[in-house]
């Protein structure tokens, strides 16, 4: 009697063969060690908020200075490793303790962390130890998360999860901690909070939230390959845990790509404008000097501020026909700002060619005499008035210093008074202006309308000037007047 043909395996037990055969589970007391060490390391003790705090201090001051060498140094803290991935192991084991312990120190540390990182940024505005006129590029970095930063967390959390579990690859911890930044986006959110940027902040804060949870959930997923839940004894069912965590963490996908395509946008928008920027300054003969400033306005008005580096003074007819042509090219309502730095080229290979100016000749006639007869007037008297003076008002001169060592703010002329309005020439430290009667009060600086040596009208901080003024004098008037002519 022949013997039916086997049943062929699943596809299910398919997997769990090649699975079992390159992922063996750990042995009851490898699992054991590895629930013990997480279930001490995720405790909210106080070395742990130490590490906060010092990881905190060290990120918030590396995205303030910009620099990443010292961002990287708080990574490799990451005192927030630990609890997220005991967090993991916690919800697919069921240990109520260890799930206590993790979200307590996720928690605690992230208030803890954001709360260093607003007083160090509102400490470092009020000295200040680094002027914030813009964001570091580091900390825009942080701001808008993507599906991207989801894959290298889920790659960064699988292996923490699979190094910890495994005594010999303990050395690659730091390198995942590194991966997956937790703290820097949390100092984000701080920096954010301090300067009012709340959009900053927000979007830091889902980088930090998508984070934790990939990460929670790829630590779920190794452990439960390794054999960790109570139930995979019976291979049965996938522990409802781990089915809720892969739910959560594919619904961040929802809000990411969406960012992900607005941000595409926004970039793809900026590229276009400075492009057209940049080909419409290049006809005037220009270059720019630095990046322009674009802003867009509720009503959809681009606003540019632009400064150019020009051989020439540009009148406000050039800069009437860049803003027309920047307009035409977008098919936008446009508005713009130019600030100009007029500059020479000089080539010391070619010397400059003296041109001798010639001196008009003027000839000055010679009085000859003349012979007149002048008939006899009676005398007549005219009434004498007091002696009155007058004075004669002259623009004063000024000199120029610069008493801002660091910055040339005594050496920008301003459209108006006071430093937020477009800077419209630059003067010599040491030279001189003529200093008209225009006279303002802007946040405390008296500012006072001057006219330079190209003959260009601006506004400067009267601190900054030495003026040199001139006596006022008397002219004398006639008192009385005897005429009488023979």
């Amino acid at each position: 009697m022949p013997f039916p043909d086997p049943t062929p395996p699943s596809f299910r037990i398919q997997i769990r063969y090649w699975i079992r055969k390159f992922l063996p589970p750990a042995d009851l007391e490898r699992r054991a060690e590895v629930r013990g060490q997480l279930r001490e390391e995720a405790q909210p003790d106080f070395d742990y908020f130490v590490l906060v705090v010092l990881s905190s201090m060290i990120a918030t001051l590396g995205l303030l200075t910009n620099s990443g060498a010292v961002i990287i140094g708080a990574m490799l803290v990451a005192p927030l490793m630990s609890p997220i991935i005991g967090l993991g192991l916690g919800s697919l084991v069921g240990d109520e303790k260890l799930l206590r312990y993790a979200a307590s120190a996720i928690i605690r540390g992230a208030i803890v962390a954001i709360a260093i990182s607003v007083i160090l940024t509102w400490f470092n505005n009020a000295l200040p130890f680094v002027t914030l006129q813009e964001l570091p590029a580091e900390v825009i970095s942080r701001t808008r998360p993507s599906p991207i930063d989801l894959l290298i967390a889920l790659a960064g959390g699988l292996a923490a999860a699979f190094a910890l579990s495994q005594p010999s690859l303990s050395a690659a911890l730091p390198g995942v901690a590194i991966a997956t930044a937790l703290m820097p986006p949390l100092g984000t959110v701080g920096i954010g909070i301090a300067t009012g940027r709340w959009d900053v902040a927000g979007g830091a804060f889902l980088l930090f939230i998508t984070n934790a949870v990939t990460i929670a959930f790829a630590s779920m997923l190794v452990f439960f390959a390794l054999g960790f839940s109570l139930g995979r004894k019976d291979g049965k069912r996938v522990p409802r845990s781990l089915t809720i965590s892969a739910l959560v963490t594919f619904t961040m996908l929802l809000p990411l790509t969406f960012l992900s395509i607005s941000f595409f946008q926004e970039a793809t928008k900026m590229r276009e404008i400075n492009t057209v920027i940049t080909e419409e300054v290049s006809k005037l003969d220009a270059e720019l000097a630095d990046d322009p400033r674009i802003e867009i306005d509720d009503n959809g008005i681009i606003h540019l501020g632009i400064t150019l580096r020009t051989p020439r003074q540009l009148y406000h007819s050039d800069v009437d026909s860049l803003q027309e042509s920047i307009a035409l090219q977008l098919q936008e309502t446009v508005a713009i700002v130019v600030n100009q730095i007029v500059v020479a080229q000089l080539d010391p290979l070619i010397p400059p060619t003296l041109t001798p100016t010639p001196t008009p000749a003027t000839l000055t006639p010679t009085a000859s005499m003349t012979s007149t007869t002048t008939p006899t007037r009676q005398p007549t008297s005219t009434p004498t008035p007091r002696p009155t003076s007058t004075s004669t008002p002259t623009p004063s001169t000024a000199r120029i210093q610069n008493l801002f060592n660091n910055h040339n703010q005594c050496l920008e002329m301003h459209q108006d008074a006071g430093f937020d309005h477009p800077i419209i020439g630059r003067v010599g430290n040491g030279s001189f202006v003529t200093v008209d009667y225009g006279q303002r009060i802007v946040e405390g600086l008296v500012w006072v309308e001057v006219k330079d040596q190209d003959g260009r009208l601006g506004w400067l901080p009267q601190v900054c000037m030495q003026t040199i003024t001139l006596t006022p004098t008397k002219t004398p008037t006639i008192s009385a007047t005897l005429a009488a002519e023979n």
